[in-house]
């Protein structure tokens, strides 16, 4: 069993920056992908960022160059360092966690990221 908690979201101005932190507990944190999507109203939730136990990372076009992730796997936690930020991230962010097929994956219960002036 994973447990996902989210933080760090909020009101920001375009041009902005947010941190976004999801700590884990239960299972064994390292052995998962770990990722970050969006859902903005109206829209299909999607995939911003991941990055695999190993060290492997993936970023979805409209971030690269502005968002990076990272995880600390002694703090079971998962970050999302959001730079540059336009009105068109805004969305309620979420934290995911996968192990593969054989595997639950997992998620959070989301936090909100608005970018406007």
């Amino acid at each position: 069993q994973v447990q996902l908690v989210e933080s760090g979201g909020g009101l920001v101005q375009p041009g902005g920056s947010l941190r976004l932190s999801c700590a884990a507990s239960g299972s064994i944190f390292a052995y998962y992908t770990m990722g970050w999507y969006r859902q903005a109203p109206g829209k299909q939730r999607e995939l911003v960022a991941s990055i695999t136990s190993g060290g492997g990372i993936n970023y979805a076009d409209s971030v690269k160059g502005r968002f990076t992730i990272s995880r600390d796997n002694a703090k079971n936690t998962v970050y999302l360092q959001m730079n540059s930020l336009k009105p068109e991230d805004t969305a309620v962010y979420y934290c995911n966690a996968q192990r593969g097929v054989l595997y639950r994956e997992y998620w959070g219960q989301g936090t909100q990221v608005t970018v406007s002036s």
